[in-house]
């Protein structure tokens, strides 16, 4: 059996000291927060720790562990940017509505203008519409955009939600707004991986159900809003889950 130790070295000024004491009596340094707990049979253990160290120990998980599910660490940048600028800007036209007619902001037939059908993307009527939408947009334009970097976000905005109220705007004579087709473009973009992999019974990280339900309250928004179209939704939907099938072939960020 091992005997105690003689001694212990200080690591700051190298003097031997007593194994018993806390503190170098030389330099002052703390040499452990309690002085250690001497055995019958004359050997040292170092004190257990209390229960609270043990307590905070075990909700201090690594940064890595707390990420939402199906989230890894972003390879273009700590923000996502993208998004943050496509939600910005459908907040920053709201504002702007005070000031300007959002009939003005808006394509009507015949003679589709490309950068009405750009401004009517960010146009809502109303705050319910645009709460749901801009949720969805803010959610899983983020998701994606940690996945696979900024360009998919914005190419899917656009095919989705300027594509879809092209679409829209050829079909009919009608005045649409809002961009219900762009968040269904980016959710389906996002779920068609963990779909594939729920399908294939493999294991994955996303809330399919939460996801399930943020698309059925996008997608029958146009049941409840006017302004709202049915054929943008019906874009954006075929748009992502085009995109996703070829996003979930890609490794991710």
């Amino acid at each position: 059996m091992a005997g105690p130790d003689l001694f212990v070295v200080c690591k700051n000024c190298g003097a031997e000291v007593s194994p018993y004491i806390t503190e170098c009596p030389y330099c002052g340094t703390r040499l452990r927060k309690r002085a250690p707990k001497i055995e019958r049979d004359g050997t040292i253990s170092e004190p257990k720790p209390s229960r609270r160290t043990q307590r905070v120990q075990r909700t201090r998980a690594p940064r890595a562990a707390l990420r939402v599910p199906g989230v890894r660490a972003p390879a273009f940048g700590s923000k996502p940017w993208a998004t943050i600028v496509l939600v910005a800007a459908s907040l920053g036209m709201w504002i702007a509505l005070t000031w300007v007619n959002s009939f003005d902001l808006v394509t009507i037939n015949p003679g589709i203008q490309p950068f009405k059908l750009v401004s009517a993307a960010f146009v809502y009527d109303n705050f319910w519409y645009e709460l749901a939408v801009v949720f969805a947009v803010g959610l899983y334009g983020w998701l994606l955009e940690r996945r696979h970097g900024p360009v998919p976000v914005v190419l899917l905005f656009a095919a989705g939600g300027i594509g879809g109220l092209a679409a829209a705007t050829a079909a009919s004579h009608d005045i649409w707004f809002g961009a219900n087709g762009a968040a269904l473009a980016l959710l389906c973009a996002w779920a068609m991986r963990d779909g594939l992999a729920a399908r294939r019974e493999h294991e994955y990280e996303g809330d399919l159900l939460g996801t399930a339900v943020i698309s059925a309250v996008v997608f029958l928004i146009p049941a409840f809003d006017p302004f709202a179209s049915w054929v943008a939704g019906g874009v954006g939907v075929a748009v992502g889950a085009l995109a996703g099938l070829v996003l979930a072939r890609m490794p991710e960020a």
